[in-house]
């Protein structure tokens, strides 16, 4: 039964992550190696859950702790909303990272309001931002390294493992 959505509690959440990182992540890494029969439409199903549970402006937590990789269209098309050359956008806000790519220099983002939780770029953000936390790409096992990442920082992530962790002892239990 979906709930409405409810405001994200960060401390309680991160008591949760405490508890059970290392689970989650272990369950994501032999979900990677063995994906069940129907695990792309058992996600799409459980994400329709997620959203109707979790909140992200009452969160903003991946805003607050993690930076996105700006591609060049990411630079060209919000260094124009803001009216500055991409040279200057990167020279004032970003860094490149060992592997080449730009991210933020700093956290939290520069274009979150940390009061509303609201992003000032919302309509021309990154195209990572924009598909965060990617919880129904397609195929679902090629971005397992990044849930296992993301289950420490959104709680969308985090309850989504969870239902699947739950769906697929179900899933277990009945094929016994």
């Amino acid at each position: 039964m979906a709930t409405s959505a409810r405001a994200v509690n960060l401390n309680s959440f991160r008591k949760k992550v405490a508890v059970h990182k290392r689970r989650m992540r272990a369950f994501l890494t032999r979900t990677e190696n063995k994906p069940p029969r129907g695990l792309d439409d058992m996600v799409k199903d459980i994400d329709r859950e997620v959203w109707a549970e979790v909140d992200c402006l009452t969160c903003s937590n991946c805003c607050r702790k993690m930076t996105p990789t700006f591609t060049d269209g990411d630079v060209k098309r919000i260094s124009k909303y803001l009216v500055m050359s991409p040279e200057t956008f990167r020279e004032r806000w970003l860094r490149l990272d060992r592997n080449g790519d730009w991210m933020n220099r700093s956290q939290p983002c520069q274009f979150l309001d940390i009061k509303t939780n609201m992003c000032s770029i919302y309509d021309v953000r990154p195209r990572d931002c924009a598909g965060f936390p990617h919880l129904t790409r397609r195929k679902m096992t090629d971005y397992m390294k990044w849930h296992r990442q993301n289950i420490e920082y959104c709680p969308a992530t985090f309850k989504m493992v969870e239902k699947m962790m739950e769906r697929m002892t179900i899933l277990k239990k009945q094929a016994q």
